[in-house]
């Protein structure tokens, strides 16, 4: 498929995707224009956001949730930036550990419909502006195939790693689904862990900097190269194993 035919397929896509979200948001029971929803952009945002979730909240629940979730799998799969966002509002509005479990499924269902989307129209529009990112990840697979798993699961792990460029790169490269959902799935863990337990004292943090300090970046960095060990591990056994 042709770049420009494939970015019309995912326009499409797209557009249909917003039009759906926004009528499941503003057919909310009883909403009737009165409370203005959209994606929180920065703190104060989110803030006035979670007082007029928690207010519709209360006699909504289970609308606010279907909400919540339609949302979070639109950024997710269309790899929109703020899903720190996403997980403070979860952590706000649903408490621990229901928020912990939400972000979770949603972070890695969202992943993996991004995953499908790129299996479709991704390869040419991947291949014609992030070829050299798409060799080089190509490369660090077939030097992480025997730990496959472990490999896909340090990436997530690592605070520093461009989600969104790994769910749109991945299926292209031959990364089967039954190993990419659960390593995002896993891999997020702690990410999503520390931005509910954050939402939950939202009043407290003047700042999403107060999230992932220094401190907490060394601490996730760590434990991806725990994980990574066994793939090391994998790998100097077999070239061993050729010597």
């Amino acid at each position: 498929m042709k770049p420009k035919f494939a970015v019309l397929g995912l326009l499409m896509i797209f557009a249909c995707s917003s039009v759906c979200l926004y009528l499941l948001s503003s057919l909310l029971p009883a909403n009737n224009g009165r409370y203005k929803l959209g994606f929180p952009s920065n703190l104060e945002n989110l803030k006035s956001l979670v007082e007029v979730m928690k207010r519709y909240k209360e006699d909504h629940f289970y609308s606010v949730m279907i909400v919540f979730c339609a949302a979070y799998l639109y950024k997710q799969t269309f790899s929109i930036p703020g899903s720190v966002f996403m997980n403070l509002l979860a952590g706000a509005l649903f408490g621990m550990p229901l928020s912990f479990v939400l972000a979770c499924l949603l972070s890695a269902s969202g992943a993996t419909c991004c995953f499908l989307l790129s299996m479709v129209f991704g390869r040419s529009i991947l291949m014609h502006y992030f070829k050299e990112k798409v060799v080089h990840l190509q490369t660090k697979l077939d030097e992480n195939s025997d730990g496959l798993f472990f490999y896909l699961l340090c990436v997530r792990l690592f605070p520093m790693t461009p989600n969104w460029l790994l769910n749109m790169t991945f299926p292209i490269l031959g990364v089967p689904m039954h190993l990419f959902f659960p390593s995002v799935f896993i891999g997020l863990m702690p990410y999503n862990f520390i931005c509910c337990q954050t939402g939950c004292i939202l009043s407290e943090i003047s700042s999403v900097n107060d999230i992932m300090t220094t401190g907490t970046i060394l601490k996730l960095t760590l434990v991806a190269m725990v994980v990574a060990l066994p793939g090391y591990l994998m790998r100097r056994k077999k070239k061993v194993k050729k010597n």
